[in-house]
């Protein structure tokens, strides 16, 4: 007799990784290249930390803020659909389960047997069931504002904060090459976790996070060598 196991899915981490992942990745990129084209401008130090500290902050609320407004709409979508269903449940209730019916037959399902289940399913739980099998909503999907809007703060801040502290820690006459470099090992790090937490190729994650890291300071770099003695 076999014993039932759970098994783990990566699903229900989509929610909370794509947030956490997001911000840190920005956080990293974002202070990385502003901090790397500042310094090829050749400010004062002074300038470049309080530039950075600015950055910070300004990018974590921005994260926060523009994450909360996009859950939000997923949310008053979804919310809207359910509405939606839940109408025609008590209007139509003959179609809903028709329409209930046809899906599982287009799935594979005998119609006998559709018919069946259909009636099951409504009698149990009629609006669940048109959720999930006629809009995909399930609960890994559930938007929640409040909590992808306060990881991605989070994660922005720390991953802001790692540029920053080579900031502070490198030598002013090395300053670019070690934010540079250091910020490429970082972002390879956090793109290979992410990518492993998820189920995936942990060098391919590494390898297209780098890519756009390094593509992104290289950009601000001569930005800021060409703007600074302008300025």
């Amino acid at each position: 007799m076999s014993s039932h196991r759970p098994e783990r899915h990566y699903t229900g981490r989509i929610g909370w990784l794509r947030a956490a992942v997001l911000g840190a990745n920005d956080g990293i990129i974002s202070m990385a290249s502003f901090l790397v084209g500042i310094t090829a401008a050749d400010v004062s130090y002074d300038t470049l930390f309080l530039a950075g500290m600015a950055g910070l902050v300004a990018g974590a609320m921005s994260m926060a803020a523009g994450e909360y407004i996009s859950v939000s709409s997923q949310a008053d979508t979804i919310r809207a659909d359910l509405q939606r269903e839940r109408r025609e449940l008590l209007t139509d209730t003959e179609f809903e389960q028709a329409e209930l019916t046809r899906i599982y037959i287009q799935r594979g399902v005998d119609p006998t047997l559709a018919a069946q289940v259909a009636q099951q399913l409504m009698a149990h739980d009629a609006l669940a069931a048109h959720a999930r099998d006629e809009l995909g909503l399930t609960d890994t999907q559930q938007a929640h504002p409040v909590q992808a809007a306060l990881a991605s703060a989070a994660a922005f801040t720390v991953g802001g904060a790692l540029p920053l502290t080579l900031l502070i820690l490198s030598p002013p006459t090395s300053v670019l090459p070690v934010l540079a470099g250091s910020s490429l090992v970082f972002l390879a790090g956090l793109g290979g976790l992410a990518a492993w937490a998820g189920g995936a190729n942990p060098w391919i994650g590494a390898a297209r996070v780098t890519f756009w890291g390094a593509l992104a300071m290289g950009l601000t770099a001569s930005i800021g060598a060409l703007v600074g003695p302008t300025v």
